[in-house]
């Protein structure tokens, strides 16, 4: 309970005094609230593409769509086909939320064929840094293959695909998978 207003706070919440200064004048001290544990908690946890780059692409796809108003016929094929490429790609991130989603009993993607859930038992989380033309990129891989002679599921994901780092995701899958037994 804070007792200077009586609100009534989680557990896991702390207060510090922070004392600002610089000027005399507007010199204060603050009780600024934080948290002391950083664990995750059980329950749901979600990864989508972020809602501003679906916005940037479904507007790219629309730009595109009213140039081929301008074009000429061989113009108008080729923006044609690119404006109904970003604009599916735009859809398939709106629609396909949330593309990764971790809870108590396994992991669940959805891609356009629909979703596909990976119990946590046989689940091998692992990013993959490659190289090309000068460009580093990461990539979250879920695999259930149990050895070489099983086919099992592989998963790659990319980072527009989770809106965030695929380490930072990686470390919380990690984090969220029950013990080994």
């Amino acid at each position: 309970m804070d007792t200077a207003s009586g609100d009534v706070y989680p557990s896991d919440l702390r207060f510090t005094r922070v004392a600002v200064t610089g000027c005399s004048q507007f010199a204060t001290e603050w009780t600024v609230p934080f948290r002391l544990t950083v664990r995750w908690q059980a329950g749901d946890v979600q990864w989508s593409p972020r809602r501003a780059e679906t916005g940037a692409l479904a507007a790219v796809g629309l730009g595109l769509a009213l140039a081929v108003v301008v074009l000429d016929a061989p113009g108008r094929i080729l923006v044609g086909a690119a404006a109904l490429l970003v604009l599916v790609l735009a859809t398939r991130d709106l629609v396909g939320r949330p593309r990764l989603a971790a809870g108590p009993d396994g992991v669940e993607v959805r891609t356009l064929a629909g979703r596909r859930h990976l119990p946590w038992a046989g689940l091998r989380v692992h990013v993959r840094v490659s190289r090309r033309l000068g460009v580093r990129s990461r990539t979250l891989e879920l695999d259930t293959a149990a050895g070489p002679d099983d086919e099992g599921v592989l998963v790659v994901l990319g980072r527009r695909d989770l809106g965030a780092d695929p380490d930072e995701v990686a470390r919380a899958l990690r984090a969220l998978a029950p013990p080994a037994a």
